[in-house]
């Protein structure tokens, strides 16, 4: 595929039809992953997908079209099918085609190298090696598995405007199943593979969460001082991020329409969302429109600085996109997405954490949060697992138990935020991460009292 060819082809057929604002969109992505059981291969996959979606602003319409096969002689007929999709719209577009930021900061991410197979297969098998040695009850059904891959993206316009961006990742998962008797537990683990990459250390992490929850029992209803680790925050922050979408806002479906300005959370809260965040291997430099994306405040001290915009939303809100604008592939409508999601580290260590909370619990994990989690009222009660703390240290394991809350109300009951984040698998641009926190007093479902 020669993508100038193309290119030039779409504005041919664009200046037949008497377009002037249009906008052409590629994407392609790459994928080889590697998945192990006992000591062999039990699936490969490799694969290149993509495609070109056109939009394009027709009598005061936008229309799209999008095709997977880039041969000059169909660009004729994609440009044809968004002007007949444009016609057959009822909504007016109220934005156009962007011309383009001021400028464009570039991203700092390091050229992505992707693993080849046979590295890969090696890298998974070393890992499930390790998984074995890691303790005498590591069970069947343990699984490690590698994946590289990577993504293109092109973005010209009638404007002149012509981006382009390139990204990937190389990551492993393992899932380490043990069984001690009758009981048994699992574990998931993923890391990125970089430089000094530690495949014994990987597996012995995978392995030790999977035993640590071993002979866990419940816990006695009642509301406590809860320390959510840095995986279970980052979990729930994904669960609930789209309440920060002015899309979702402007359409009743978030609590925070019309907070900008107003306090949702403690003081000691910040959220910031950031294309280039640092050590991030997916990063950005424009959005899905275009528009300079740039590290931005959502939250600071507590108070709600910006919903996540793009061009329609920021221009019926009557304020500037935030570069928020996204696409689930290349053929997807524009909407909104985040980028590296963070609740920003406090001060606090988890020894000061576990302290504070006292007599309290440690919630290792939460499950169940596309069923348990209310986006729109906040609300959530979710399946648990983690640890009793007495005297602010960790005791017995403890699962199946539920919390209880709202996500409104447990951004504003934070007592403390832990000096550490993590994040979790990055899904495209976006990736979701947090620090371990206190919070005070809440609610459990678990075993009755007697």
């Amino acid at each position: 595929m020669n993508f100038d060819n193309l290119k030039s082809a779409v504005a041919a057929a664009a200046a037949l039809r008497g377009l002037t604002e249009y906008e052409l969109y590629y994407m392609s992505d790459s994928s080889t992953s590697v998945e192990t059981l006992k000591d062999e291969i039990s699936s490969f996959s490799s694969g290149v997908s993509g495609g070109i979606c056109f939009r394009c602003l027709f009598r005061g319409k936008m229309g799209y079209a999008s095709t997977e096969l880039m041969e000059e002689s169909e660009m004729e007929a994609l440009v044809d099918r968004a002007v007949e999709n444009a016609e057959a719209t009822e909504k007016e577009d109220t934005v156009g085609i962007f011309a383009g930021s001021p400028s464009y900061e570039r991203t700092n991410a390091p050229t992505f190298a992707p693993m080849n197979a046979a590295d890969l297969k090696a890298l998974a098998l070393s890992i499930q090696a390790e998984n074995y040695k890691a303790s005498e009850k590591v069970a069947d059904g343990t699984q490690s598995y590698a994946m590289s891959a990577g993504v293109n993206v092109r973005l010209v316009n009638s404007h002149g405007l012509d981006l382009s961006n390139a990204y990937g990742l190389n990551v492993v998962y393992s899932e380490a199943v043990v069984r001690d008797g009758d009981n048994s537990e699992n574990n998931f683990e993923f890391e990125e593979v970089k430089d000094g990459f530690d495949a014994a250390a990987f597996a012995k992490k995978a392995v030790l969460g999977a035993e640590e929850m071993l002979g866990a029992g419940t816990v006695a209803s009642g509301k406590y001082d809860m320390v959510i680790s840095a995986d279970a925050m980052t979990s729930l922050l994904s669960a609930f991020s789209s309440v920060f979408s002015a899309k979702n806002a402007q359409l009743g479906l978030s609590m925070l329409a019309g907070k900008e300005g107003e306090k949702i959370a403690a003081d000691i809260v910040n959220i910031t969302d950031d294309p280039m965040r640092e050590g991030l291997p997916a990063q950005t430099f424009f959005d899905a429109e275009g528009v300079a994306a740039r590290r931005k405040s959502v939250v600071e001290a507590g108070v709600l600085k910006t919903l996540l915009h793009n061009r329609e939303t920021a221009e019926k809100a009557g304020v500037e996109s935030t570069g928020n604008a996204s696409k689930g592939g290349y053929s997807a409508p524009v909407a909104i997405s985040p980028y590296a999601f963070f609740i920003e580290p406090g001060e606090t260590s988890e020894k000061e954490l576990l302290a504070l909370a006292g007599n309290g619990i440690f919630i290792k994990g939460f499950s169940g949060l596309h069923a348990g989690a209310d986006a729109v009222t906040g609300d959530f009660s979710l399946q648990s697992e983690g640890f009793v703390l007495e005297g602010g240290k960790k005791t017995r394991a403890v699962k199946t138990f539920t919390v209880a809350g709202n996500f409104y109300n447990l951004l504003k009951d934070i007592a403390a935020v832990g000096n550490r984040t993590e994040h979790g698998v990055p899904g495209g641009l976006t990736v979701f991460g947090a620090p371990a926190v206190l919070v005070r007093g809440m609610s459990v479902a678990g075993k009755d009292n007697d």
